[in-house]
């Protein structure tokens, strides 16, 4: 199983999120990745954030994590996110080091309505509004997977 660490960027009750295009369908992703050897979660957060986006982020308290099961194309993929917040810079998409077609500040209350992966828009919004942090959410369907 992967681990892919990510961060929830919020800012004036919008969420930060990057879109990509799989053939007819966006995809909105949180920003992160998968570690490299040896590379702690936060310090692959923040190099990803740097990578993709050119900003410097704080990463703090984890907030969720759940499993997206793999099959004989993929690995199962561990999700863990992370709350966080920009220290310096302004995220622009660093188109050579990423996919994504732009980056987007989606209002809070439309983050359960878009296709995101991991699909963790429902317990997302939940979180925000219990504040409980450090859930495990179990298996993560995404039903947009072949």
């Amino acid at each position: 199983m992967r681990c892919r660490p990510a961060l929830v960027i919020i800012e004036n009750n919008h969420l930060l999120v990057m879109k990509y295009q799989y053939g007819e369908q966006f995809i909105y992703n949180l920003p992160g990745g998968n570690p490299d050897p040896g590379e702690l979660l936060s310090e692959t957060i923040a190099r990803e954030c740097m990578e993709e986006l050119g900003i410097d982020v704080e990463v703090g308290t984890m907030l969720l994590m759940g499993q997206v099961s793999g099959n004989e194309q993929r690995d199962a993929v561990l999700h863990i996110l992370f709350e966080g917040e920009i220290i310096s810079g302004i995220p622009e998409l660093q188109v050579d080091e990423t996919s994504a077609q732009e980056i987007v500040w989606m209002p809070i209350e439309e983050v359960n309505h878009i296709t995101m992966y991991p699909n963790i828009g429902i317990e997302l919004v939940d979180l925000l509004i219990t504040q409980q942090k450090g859930k495990y959410v179990g298996a993560i369907q995404q039903p947009w997977f072949a």
